[in-house]
C-alpha cells in the first residue's frame, strides 16, 4: 500500500489560496494572490528538497495540475524542482476529460476522486504526495486517505481566501514527528496520522 503526504503552504489563518502570483487563484475575488515567494529562504529550499530525496508520484487536482503545467512543465532550468516534477510521475484526479499528455508522464484517473485514489493507494508502487491541491486534499482527508502532513506555516493573515479546512472536518489526530523554522518565520511541521 501506498503512502500519501500532503505539502501544503498556509498563512496563520489556514488560507491556502493564491501563495505563488498575483494571478495564480483570484476565485472569490480574492486579492492577495503571491502572498508566499517573500518567505523563501535556504532552509525551506533544503527541507522542500528532502521530499524528492527519495522516488514518489504525485497526486494533483485538475485545477493544481493545469497551473503547475504551465510553471513546470516547459521549464528547462537546471532547477533541481523543476527535474523531480518533470520526471515524476503525475495523476490528475479530475471528472472532466483532459490533455494529461500536456505535461511529461501524467495520467488521468477520471472518475470520483474518493474511489480512485482508494483504488491507487492499495497498489504497489512509490508513494504518493499531493501539493497545494486543496479541495483534493479535503475530500481524501475526509476519506481518511492521507497518511502524512507537511505544513507550511506563513507568518502572516490574510483575512480572507480558500482555506485548508473550510466546514467540519472528521475527528482525526496526528503526531508531530519533526519541525523547523525557517530564518523568515515560517514553521515547517510534518505529521503523521495516529487515527
Amino acid at each position: 500500500m501506498r503512502l500519501i503526504t500532503v505539502r501544503m503552504f498556509l498563512t496563520l489563518d489556514g488560507v491556502v489560496q493564491g501563495l505563488g502570483r498575483p494571478d495564480e487563484d483570484t476565485r472569490g475575488g480574492f486579492r492577495h494572490g503571491g502572498w508566499g515567494p517573500q518567505y523563501n529562504d535556504e532552509v525551506m529550499g533544503r527541507e522542500l528538497a528532502k521530499g524528492m530525496a527519495k522516488p514518489g508520484d504525485m497526486l494533483f487536482g485538475r485545477r493544481t495540475w493545469q497551473d503547475f503545467t504551465t510553471a513546470w512543465g516547459n521549464a528547462t532550468d537546471d532547477n533541481p524542482f523543476t527535474t523531480h516534477m518533470n520526471a515524476a510521475t503525475k495523476y490528475v484526479v479530475s471528472r472532466t476529460p483532459e490533455n494529461a499528455h500536456a505535461w511529461q508522464n501524467s495520467i488521468l484517473l477520471r472518475g470520483d476522486a474518493v474511489e480512485t485514489v482508494a483504488e491507487l493507494k492499495a497498489q504497489t508502487g512509490n508513494d504518493l504526495s499531493i501539493n497545494v491541491s486543496a479541495s483534493l486534499v479535503r475530500s481524501l482527508h475526509v476519506a481518511g486517505l492521507i497518511d502524512h502532513y507537511t505544513l507550511l506555516i506563513h507568518p502572516l493573515t490574510l483575512g480572507g481566501g480558500a482555506r485548508l479546512f473550510e466546514g467540519p472536518a472528521p475527528l482525526t489526530e496526528f503526531e508531530l514527528t519533526g519541525s523547523v523554522t525557517t530564518s523568515k518565520g515560517v514553521i515547517i511541521a510534518h505529521y503523521a496520522r495516529l487515527t
